[in-house]
């Protein structure tokens, strides 16, 4: 039998680590008209990364650090993803960034910090290790948010970010207290164990379960723990707003799997989580889809959009089964997806001095770039649920899990406010289509921001053609890792 080194899945994570000290030290010594070094190692590091967690991947979960920390096929999935995402941010923001000032080492440290703490989340199989990484992210996504000094609205949004997830952090810490109080134990394994076998106080487990659904509510921005989610889109520089709106929502649905499923899926506690989480999941897409009608500034369009999304895909995991949590696992892979999109268009259409952040600024997009009007058309559609692009089948596949699980009101309720949310999706693509243009200046992109734009555009309408291989993989991984 092969000796397996005993921190070989955690090696993605320490390679990750060792990465981002290097970078950290060797920043010191490159000059400001060289920070391209900088960015490239950061791409370099996350690159290795991908190839170490697809070496030391295991169909079988593997656990190290005493069964702290897992290794299976969804948490490999959803690194790969986080790596891809994080890449791509870093490409659609690199002229953004170098023209504002922030092309610096700190913001690439603190990229590589939070997709650490990401990548902890996703692997944790013990609360301490869960709260390690959230806190790890956390504490790098709020430095980021006020690394435009200069800029009171984004120091605004920072402290307001910092208070509220101070706050959400110590009610997701009291609930985790509460369960160690009522189970005697902090392992997620062992917390099934215990709660299945009935060793744990009902009252107690019901009170742990509402502060963590209160601290799960807030990460995710699900009503009413979202008014954070509108100011800090649209106060952080558009660079780090597509960082907070895509890769964290893939560690947040890890942290429900690992926390909610694997941790509080007995049978006693399901119908408990299930009732709260219909409650958030409607107010969600009530409240998201409602006042993103209101907005002129894109950012907070899609940031109550991204509060509507949110709620569907708590539909997928509130229907408690398998064929639920991998229809979760689709569409919070395709909001990732699309958000990227389409926060990649605001920093492409952003040059020095102006913002590219108002509806008003895509009007007459066709006449500047047929191209980019295309793609924003695609993302746009897709997040409307139009087929034939990815996210219809997005929807649909939460929708069919909802059903079968016989909630057909609460498809019919997402039904309707989707169709709600379409009228300012579909507004902007009149905006681009029908309205004359109110800037002539041209639109000429570097050439990996134009070859990605594109691939991210097209793969709306690919996955949308053929979704079959996606779903199947985020099933599969789902199915084998629970």
């Amino acid at each position: 039998m092969p000796y397996i080194t005993p921190l070989l899945p955690a090696y993605p994570e320490l390679f990750l680590l060792v990465m981002a000290c290097v970078i950290l030290v060797a920043d010191l010594f490159v000059s400001d008209d060289n920070r391209v070094v900088t960015y490239s190692l950061t791409l370099a590091a996350l690159a290795g990364t991908a190839v170490i967690t697809y070496a030391t991947a295991s169909a079988d979960p593997v656990t190290t650090f005493n069964g702290m920390f897992v290794d299976d096929l969804m948490s490999d999935v959803l690194k790969l993803l986080v790596y891809l995402g994080v890449m791509a941010i870093l490409v659609y923001a690199r002229a953004y960034l170098s023209l504002r000032g922030l092309f610096r080492g700190e913001f690439f440290v603190l990229v590589l910090f939070a997709t650490l703490g990401m990548m902890v989340m996703i692997s944790a199989s013990h609360l301490l290790t869960l709260y390690l990484g959230l806190e790890l992210l956390s504490l790098s996504l709020y430095s980021m948010v006020a690394l435009q000094r200069d800029s009171a609205t984004a120091t605004e949004a920072a402290m307001k970010y910092f208070v509220l997830g101070a706050l959400a952090s110590g009610m997701l810490l009291y609930g985790m207290s509460m369960l160690y109080g009522a189970t005697g134990t902090l392992g997620i394994a062992h917390l099934a164990d215990i709660i299945s076998s009935g060793g744990a106080h009902d009252v107690v487990l019901v009170f742990a379960l509402v502060f963590i659904v209160a601290g799960l509510g807030f990460k995710l921005g699900a009503v009413p723990f979202h008014m954070w989610v509108p100011d800090v889109y649209h106060g952080a520089p558009t660079a780090v707003t597509i960082f907070i709106g895509t890769a964290p929502k893939l560690a947040a649905f890890a942290f429900i799997m690992r926390l909610l499923v694997q941790g509080l899926g007995a049978e006693r506690l399901v119908g408990e989580w299930q009732q709260m989480l219909i409650v958030m999941a409607v107010l969600s897409l009530a409240i998201g889809n409602v006042t993103a009608i209101a907005q002129t500034n894109l950012k907070r369009m899609l940031a109550y959009s991204t509060i509507g999304h949110m709620g569907f895909l708590l539909l997928g995991i509130l229907s408690g089964d398998l064929v639920g949590y991998g229809a979760g696992m689709f569409y919070v892979v395709v909001y990732v997806l699309m958000n990227l999109g389409a926060f990649g268009m605001i920093l492409l259409l952003s040059r020095g001095g102006f913002e590219a952040e108002n509806l008003e600024d895509f009007k007459g997009l066709n006449q500047r770039s047929p191209w980019y009007a295309f793609l924003m058309l695609l993302l746009m559609f897709s997040m409307a649920g139009v087929p034939p692009t990815v996210g219809f089948y997005a929807k649909l596949s939460v929708l069919q899990a909802v059903i079968n699980a016989g909630y057909v009101w609460l498809a019919v309720v997402a039904v309707l406010f989707s169709l709600i949310g379409a009228f300012y999706y579909l507004r902007l693509v009149k905006l681009m289509y029908f309205d004359a243009p109110t800037d002539a200046a041209p639109i000429a992109p570097r050439g990996d921001v134009r070859v990605l734009m594109s691939a991210n555009g097209l793969a709306m309408l690919l996955f949308g053609i053929l979704p079959e291989p996606l779903m199947s993989l985020c099933l599969f991984s789902i199915q084998v890792s629970l």
